[in-house]
């Protein structure tokens, strides 16, 4: 009986085809929750149907910006990359530091609701580790 481990390259390349090296990594991820809060600044968004798309569960891309009234601005955006607003000031010092040092950090909406003439976005937000 043979007790060794193979791993043959026509099965490496289907898993790879499959779904990519994120769908090969996917079982080791543990998302770890660092904060909840909500988007800032979703009353200055001008594509409105940004918000019109989005539902509760959605996840969520965390982008640090090059901000001249915040140098520890981090953007929020959908799926498609489209501007919803940013983690609120007050919150982001911790998360940019960790973005900025290669830590990987997404959000999800917990909860999309009109409030007045803007939108009102929950999100949790948190740390991917490998």
């Amino acid at each position: 009986m043979e007790t060794s481990l193979t791993v043959k390259k026509e099965n490496m390349l289907a898993l790879m085809q499959g779904g990519g090296v994120a769908e090969l990594i996917k079982p080791l991820q543990n998302e770890i929750l660092l904060l909840e809060t909500y988007v800032a600044g979703t009353a200055y968004i001008e594509d409105e149907t940004v918000f019109d798309e989005a539902h509760d569960g959605d996840k969520l891309i965390l982008r640090r910006e090059d901000n001249r009234f915040d140098e520890k601005a981090i953007l929020v955006l959908d799926q498609k990359e489209r501007k919803m607003g940013y983690v609120p000031e007050r919150e982001n010092t911790v998360l940019s530091r960790l973005m900025d040092a290669g830590k990987l950090l997404t959000a999800k909406i917990d909860r999309l609701s009109p409030k007045g003439s803007f939108r009102q976005v929950n999100i949790s937000i948190y740390l991917l580790d490998f």
